[in-house]
């Protein structure tokens, strides 16, 4: 075996006789470092980490004990085994050298054999537990992996779910990216009060941006001479129209007696899918439900949907320009909008413009939708 291969082991010992002794016993198997005081011993451990210490207890100025503690102190050398070789032979100090983290402990003098026998024992569990470790390290990596697939493909399920319902209204095109963001931009702004700091959580925030493009599922019960009018609709026709709200929650709720538990962003869907029409006044539908009744999360999908809504041409009216948008959801506040994330809104309607300009429907959009009709 060449040396390079071999596995090292620091020797530390004030008597030279000794690290001879060690030598000799060891040499032709391992790569043996000494050092004849704990200075020395930490100056070597910083240029070659080695795979074990032989430490002997009684030194000067640093003793055995104190220099084990501060390996096991040190995150970088923590893992090292530390066998004490020494001339102690009181039971108490054995006890004591392997309370502060000590593999073994090996009375002086040294039997060749045990010596042997002692360091290629913790040479295998050192390895064993390096490479356990390693292999748990690559799955949790695998595991992070597997989380981020299926958040991925939860992702794109829900927006092909989402654009599943939009399809069936050919003016909506990029209406479901656009209100995902402006929810997320409401909810993170909004988790920066300390009111609703616990409420929305990272997690929290994320699966409400997730359920979001869920919010007009409800759509796919809705018949279409009612759904494509290019006019206004009449009363009886609209009574149909806020029916899609308790259609999507019926359709959500399905997706949950499904899966069998209650999935946080399943919540979420049914909350945006059912309430998001609601106003703050406790005008709106399909349960005229009143301020903080409202779930915050479709409080929020309510702000977004109407601001997009808005700022997007349709066959019964053209798109409004931002500034009118804005003054619209402003005139809103506290009638038809919970005025704190109208609030909000203000304070980010820039980075809303710019996420319509960026998602904004181009006009050959709804032709591509018509041909495929």
């Amino acid at each position: 075996m060449e040396t390079q291969d071999k596995q090292v082991i620091l020797a530390v010992d004030d008597t030279p006789t000794n690290l001879e002794v060690v030598k000799g016993i060891l040499g032709d198997d391992y790569t043996l470092q000494v050092a004849v005081n704990a200075k020395i011993a930490f100056k070597i451990i910083e240029r070659r980490k080695p795979n074990l210490i032989l430490l002997d207890i009684m030194m000067p100025d640093i003793d055995g004990y104190q220099m084990c503690e501060a390996l096991k102190a040190n995150p970088e050398t923590s893992d090292i085994p530390v066998i004490f070789l020494t001339a102690m032979t009181n039971e108490l100090d054995e006890t004591r050298g392997l309370e502060i983290g000590a593999v073994d402990y090996i009375t002086k003098p040294i039997s060749p054999v045990i010596l042997k026998q002692r360091v290629r024992t913790h040479l295998k569990l050192q390895a064993a537990n390096l490479q356990l470790a390693q292999h748990n390290e690559t799955l949790e990596q695998k595991v992070l992996e597997r989380t981020q697939q299926l958040s991925d493909l939860q992702d794109v399920v829900m927006v092909a779910m989402g654009a599943l319902a939009e399809s069936r209204d050919p003016e909506t095109g990029n209406h479901i990216r656009r209100t995902k963001k402006y929810v997320e931009i409401l909810a993170r702004e909004l988790a920066k009060n300390e009111r609703y700091a616990s409420e929305l959580t990272p997690d929290i925030i994320t699966s409400i941006a997730k359920s979001a493009p869920l919010h007009d599922i409800g759509k796919v019960g809705v018949a279409d001479c009612i759904l494509l009018k290019p006019g206004p609709l009449t009363e009886e026709e609209f009574e149909q129209m806020k029916k899609h709200a308790f259609y999507g929650f019926e359709a959500i709720c399905a997706a949950e007696a499904s899966l069998g538990y209650a999935d946080n962003f399943l919540i979420f869907a049914k909350e945006i899918a059912y309430c998001h029409h609601e106003k703050w006044d406790g005008s709106g539908y399909p349960q005229g439900l009143r301020g903080e009744d409202i779930p915050l999360s479709a409080r929020m999908m309510a702000l977004a949907d109407v601001y997009d809504a808005l700022i997007t041409e349709r066959v019964y009216k053209p798109a409004f320009s931002h500034e009118k948008a804005t003054a619209i959801i402003v005139e809103g506040k506290g009638s038809h909008f919970d005025p704190i994330l109208v609030d909000v809104f203000l304070a980010n309607a820039e980075r809303f413009e710019k996420i319509a300009n960026r998602y904004r429907d181009h006009a050959n959009d709804n032709e591509l939708c018509k041909q495929g009709e």
